[in-house]
């Protein structure tokens, strides 16, 4: 029984890296050009992103994604900022600190108490 299941996922895996192969070759899908293939620009325009540069005096126009998409990382680094300064100490060692001094108070009052007492 365990073989047979072996047996099967090993005929997947051989027919997925068969059809990987045969992508790869291809250059992709097989359909149209290749990512990866000459293209028909014949050179770089050394623009970034193939952008062309506006003409003098103009200024580039906002698109409707970008003031929400840089709000939204204003403000999430504004909240991580405050967020991770004032969450409470939760260390081991200041609450073994807090017990210890509790427990020095403790011992130094009923000291104390000793004292007054006369004994």
């Amino acid at each position: 029984m365990f073989g047979k299941t072996l047996n099967y996922i090993g005929n997947g895996i051989g027919m997925i890296r068969n059809r990987l192969k045969i992508n790869f070759i291809r250059g992709g899908s097989g359909h149209g050009e290749s990512r990866w293939g000459p293209g028909t620009q014949e050179r770089p325009n050394r623009y970034v992103l193939n952008g062309t540069p506006l003409p003098p005096g103009q200024k580039r126009k906002w698109e409707d994604w970008e003031l929400p998409y840089y709000i939204t990382g204003v403000l999430n680094v504004v909240i991580l900022v405050v967020g991770l300064t004032a969450k409470p100490d939760t260390t081991i060692e200041t609450w073994a600190h807090k017990k210890t001094v509790e427990c020095i108070e403790q011992k130094e009052k009923q000291q104390r108490i000793l004292d007054i007492a006369g004994m």
